[in-house]
């Protein structure tokens, strides 16, 4: 195979995915309009549900612009030969390999900023404001990009240098390092995200004294789980719509709520969406997730360390020789219909740990509490009741609402 033909298969596949995306995004818009299942037929009176339908439809515009805007830029600057013209950039920058890499990907991150700004500022106060979703002011959102931009360059730069040196140090066998470092982040993510990473973009407070915490605390006994650390969020902040989350595991386990799910949900819904996420606690998802991660990380970085030091992939993105960044750019644009098969064992494996936490809750508390807060949620985010089958496959992880019900009701 020469550096021509594998060009035109990265062209190819990202072709593949891209008219993938949009089939599927088709086939769900086609449902939009289909009868509403008799078991959600009370999630929206008539004027919401014509509400619901006009935010789908504008998203589903929406979506098909940007998505094509994202795909022909990148198209472009790979024909341009773009990946080697900022090689060259970043090598008359830098002259050590690791800050390259960072220049490089630098380069990289901020052309796909400039491309993505304008839409994710109309999505937020165009879009969202319009359907009364959007809390978020200027401010706000220039500081959460500010800091986003800052994040991204300490942890991504800092992860990336570490990974550069590992693959200067290691060799072909760099990836075992890798993959142990990438385990160790996860696990320390998932155990201290919400306490520091949360802070700097929304306020968190323990849940006062009360009527609602001690519901949660009587349910949070019976089922024997040691729960101390509830807060609220000031989701509010942002958005109209409610959430609910848990985090963490061992002594850093907590429970967050988002102030807007206090706000709509009775305590009783309230504590039926906590023993939901008790399930997944009890269940052990959170290790499984973590788990199932860790070995679709491991086998991406073998696979990499394969092909990183190829310069038939470097030639393909029009660079000479090859190098650590482009051998991973080239690696990720080859590794996409991968990507895509091991999402979809991940996307049925989150979707069936939904329907265990569900049965959970029913068993420990009640059914038609969740099922009622699932209505209520639903219709305050405008969900689509009627998702095509093919799209809830490919793109949710959770059932669908009314697959959750039927299910519950059974």
């Amino acid at each position: 195979m020469d550096a021509q033909t594998l060009f035109f298969i990265i062209i190819g596949i990202l072709t593949f995915e891209f008219v993938l995306e949009r089939t599927l995004s088709y086939l769900n818009y086609t449902w939009y309009s289909k009868p509403i299942p008799t078991v959600v037929d009370d999630v929206y009176d008539a004027a919401e549900y014509e509400r619901s339908q006009e935010y789908k439809k504008t998203n589903f515009r929406f979506g098909t612009i940007s998505s094509s805007v994202s795909f022909v830029a990148t198209v472009l600057f790979l024909f341009l030969d773009g990946f080697a013209i900022v090689d060259t950039w970043a090598r008359s920058i830098a002259d050590n390999e690791i800050l390259i890499a960072i220049v490089f990907f630098g380069i990289i991150a901020i052309a796909g900023e400039l491309i993505s700004l304008p839409f994710s500022y109309f999505g937020t106060f165009v879009i969202e404001e319009r359907f009364g979703f959007n809390k978020t002011t200027k401010k706000t959102f220039i500081l959460d990009k500010l800091k986003g931009w800052l994040l991204t360059a300490l942890l991504g730069g800092g992860l990336l240098a570490v990974v550069v040196l590992c693959y200067q140090w290691a060799g072909d066998n760099f990836w075992w390092y890798v993959w142990i470092l990438v385990f160790l982040i996860s696990v320390l993510m998932n155990m201290f995200y919400a306490r520091l990473f949360v802070p700097l973009f929304n306020k968190q407070v323990p849940l006062e004294e009360g009527e609602l915490k001690h519901k949660i605390s009587a349910y949070a006994a019976t089922v024997g789980f040691q729960l101390d650390k509830i807060f609220v969020i000031d989701g509010s902040k942002r958005s109209t719509k409610a959430n609910a989350y848990f985090s963490g595991f061992g002594s850093e386990k907590r429970v967050t709520l988002y102030d807007t799910l206090i706000e709509k949900l009775t305590q009783e819904e309230i504590v039926a969406v906590l023993a939901h996420e008790v399930g997944h606690y009890k269940k052990k998802h959170i290790i499984y997730n973590l788990i199932a991660s860790t070995l679709t990380t491991g086998l991406t970085l073998w696979l990499f360390s394969l092909f990183v030091d190829s310069d038939l992939l470097a030639q393909a993105l029009g660079v000479g020789s090859a190098s650590f960044h482009i051998g991973l750019v080239a690696f990720g644009l080859l590794y996409a219909p991968i990507s895509r098969i091991t999402g979809l064992v991940m996307s049925s494996l989150s979707r069936k740990f939904e329907y265990q936490a569900d049965h959970y809750a029913e068993q420990t508390y009640e059914g038609l509490p969740l099922i009622n807060a699932l209505k209520k949620l639903s219709s305050s985010s405008l969900s689509n009741l009627t998702p095509h089958p093919a799209y809830v496959f490919f793109h949710y992880s959770h059932p669908s609402l009314q697959q959750r019900i039927k299910v519950m009701q059974a």
